[in-house]
């Protein structure tokens, strides 16, 4: 099977293991463009497992994926000139300024003008006042969020965010929601995975819970929660992992 018009995303019966242990298990999904998909699940869901296949850097033992329209294993070039990932580790240059990241970025991806590309990133995301202070300065909030703008240098058709929240207080978690809705609201197609539950419900247009190496359950937070008769996004969840186990 192939992709349907307007899928920035379909995976298709996804198999992985690790050795003798299963993580994905004929896992299915399709993400419009310009959505912010979140696949939640707890630790040790397959989540990462999924963001690495699409992303090119692992390959599946079964199933298709295909990203930007482009196949994650015959055309792995063609995907990620169509992507950014921003994984649970920052990958930020802390020796360098915020400044000269994003411009080093905006070189590597072959974008004109970076010097200006760094200086409108910088002032999108609330660094303009520390575009010059090396970034071992920043705050984690901080970082992240000039870990999520080296992520638009480039006008990526579809961003990966695994766990974009991880390791972050309450403060610095609200500072990279409300950029990633910034991003969301001019039409970016963002998949996002997270094991916080509010997160999903906080960002995303499509939730889909990720369990036993398939999706148990999908669609938006009102149809989700319908979906088992649950009031909140916790409760839903609880009840799909648990009857699904």
């Amino acid at each position: 099977m192939t992709p349907g018009p307007g899928a920035a995303v379909y995976v298709d019966g996804l198999r992985k293991s690790y050795g003798d242990v299963p993580v994905l298990q004929g896992l299915s999904f399709e993400v419009p463009a310009g959505v912010v998909f979140a696949l939640l699940g707890a630790n040790g869901a397959g989540k990462t497992t999924t963001i690495s296949i699409l992303t090119t850097l692992l390959k599946a033992d079964a199933g298709e994926a295909y990203v930007a329209g482009h196949d994650v294993v015959r055309e792995p070039a063609a995907v990620r000139q169509a992507i950014t990932v921003t994984g649970q580790n920052v990958t930020v240059d802390t020796v360098l300024t915020g400044a000269e990241n994003l411009a080093m970025i905006a070189r590597l991806r072959g974008v004109a003008k970076p010097s200006q590309v760094a200086a409108e990133l910088l002032a999108r995301f609330g660094l303009a006042d520390a575009a010059s202070k090396p970034v071992a300065t920043y705050s984690g909030g901080m970082k992240r969020r000039l870990d999520i703008a080296m992520s638009l240098v480039g006008e990526p058709a579809v961003i990966f965010l695994d766990e974009p929240t991880t390791g972050l207080d309450p403060a610095g978690r609200r500072e990279v929601w409300a950029e990633i809705k910034d991003m969301a609201a001019s039409g970016r197609t963002i998949v996002l995975t997270t094991q916080y539950m509010e997160e999903a419900a906080q960002l995303a247009d499509t939730i889909a819970v990720l369990h036993g190496g398939v999706i148990v359950a999908t669609g938006d937070l009102q149809t989700v929660l319908d979906a088992v008769g649950a009031a909140d996004l916790e409760s839903a969840f609880l009840t799909l992992t648990q009857d699904a186990s």
